[in-house]
C-alpha cells in the first residue's frame, strides 16, 4: 500500500447537452416548472444559488431542450457575470454614500460607509477637505440617513458626535 498525497479537487470541464461547465461557471438546463418549456441556470463555483436563471430554447422536436454549446455557454457566462457585477455595484452604492457641501467657504465631502455584519452592521461618517484629507470621523447608526442638510449641520457644529 502506497501513501498518496491528498490533492484538492480540481474543477473539470463538462460539456454535456444539458450541463456545461468550465470549472468556474456551470450552466444547467432544467425543466421549467411554470410551463412545458425549459430554463437554464448559471451557477458560479462555490455558490449554492444560481446567479442567473432564464428561459432556454426548445429543440427541433419542440419537446426537448436545445443542447448547450460553446457559443451559448460563453454568452451565458458573459450575461451571468454582468448580473453579478451589477449586483455588486448596487450593494456598494447602498453601503457607500457621499455628499459635497460648502461650510464657511470650504468645500467638504461627507461620506457614510456601512459595513454589513450578521451580528450587527456598523457605520462611519467622515468629512474630507478638497485635498482629500480627513477632517473628522464618527461612528453612526447603520440606519443613519446622509443628506446635505444633516452633513452641513454636522460640519457647522464642529463635527461632534451624532445621535
Amino acid at each position: 500500500m502506497t501513501d498518496t498525497p491528498d490533492t484538492p479537487d480540481l474543477p473539470t470541464a463538462i460539456q454535456e447537452p444539458r450541463r456545461w461547465s468550465d470549472g468556474r461557471w456551470t450552466a444547467q438546463v432544467i425543466k421549467n416548472e411554470d410551463d412545458d418549456g425549459w430554463a437554464v441556470a448559471m451557477t458560479l463555483q462555490g455558490e449554492s444559488e444560481p446567479a442567473l436563471v432564464g428561459p432556454w430554447t426548445m429543440g427541433r422536436d419542440k419537446k426537448n431542450p436545445k443542447p448547450l454549446d460553446v457559443s451559448a455557454f460563453n454568452t451565458l457566462v458573459k450575461t451571468a457575470s454582468e448580473v453579478l457585477r451589477r449586483h455588486e455595484q448596487q450593494l456598494h452604492a447602498q453601503l457607500h454614500k457621499n455628499v459635497t457641501i460648502t461650510v464657511q467657504g470650504e468645500r467638504l465631502r461627507v461620506a457614510l460607509a456601512i459595513v454589513p455584519d450578521e451580528e450587527g452592521a456598523t457605520a462611519t461618517l467622515s468629512a474630507h477637505n478638497a485635498l482629500g484629507e480627513e477632517l473628522a470621523r464618527v461612528l453612526v447608526s447603520p440606519s443613519f440617513q446622509l443628506t446635505i442638510d444633516r452633513a452641513t449641520a454636522w460640519a457647522e457644529a464642529g463635527f461632534g458626535r451624532l445621535r
